[in-house]
């Protein structure tokens, strides 16, 4: 049968994975400065990451459980770095359009946007490893 805790389990991979990309991509669009295929693809990876962020937040808050003790203390904290991955990719997400609308991405804006994706990806991967620990060292959801 299929239970709807389930859920989050299935998404979470995907902000990681897009997150982790995407910033890898603008690392190489950095690097490599005539290629903008690296910017073009850091952006959109940066927007499909923000989306699945949302999903993935929203998927652990209104279909997860409870959890007490030791278990719950490290939830918490996995609940903690989650909102701060949510709300870091937002505001990376929002300046980024903005220094593309304002045609600024070639100054030096564009280490500011590069420096917020750091700190999503920083956190999305804090997220990722305290939820592994969740179901590694809990056993939960198994």
């Amino acid at each position: 049968m299929f239970d709807i805790t389930h859920i989050h389990p299935m998404v979470v991979h995907f902000p990681i994975a897009l997150l982790m990309v995407g910033f890898l991509a603008d690392l190489a669009s950095l690097l490599f400065t005539r290629e903008k295929c690296f910017s073009t693809m850091g952006f959109y990876l940066e927007i499909l990451g923000l989306l699945a962020v949302i999903v993935a937040f929203g998927t652990g808050y209104f279909l997860t459980g409870e959890m007490e003790g030791e278990a719950g203390h490290v939830r918490d904290q996995h609940e903690l770095f989650a909102t701060l991955t949510l709300i870091t990719i937002i505001v990376a997400s929002l300046v980024r359009v903005v220094i593309m609308y304002i045609e600024k991405e070639k100054t030096n804006l564009k280490y500011l946007f590069i420096g917020l994706f750091l700190l999503a990806a920083v956190f999305v991967g804090i997220t990722g490893y305290l939820g592994g620990s969740l179901v590694m060292n809990y056993m939960i959801g198994i």
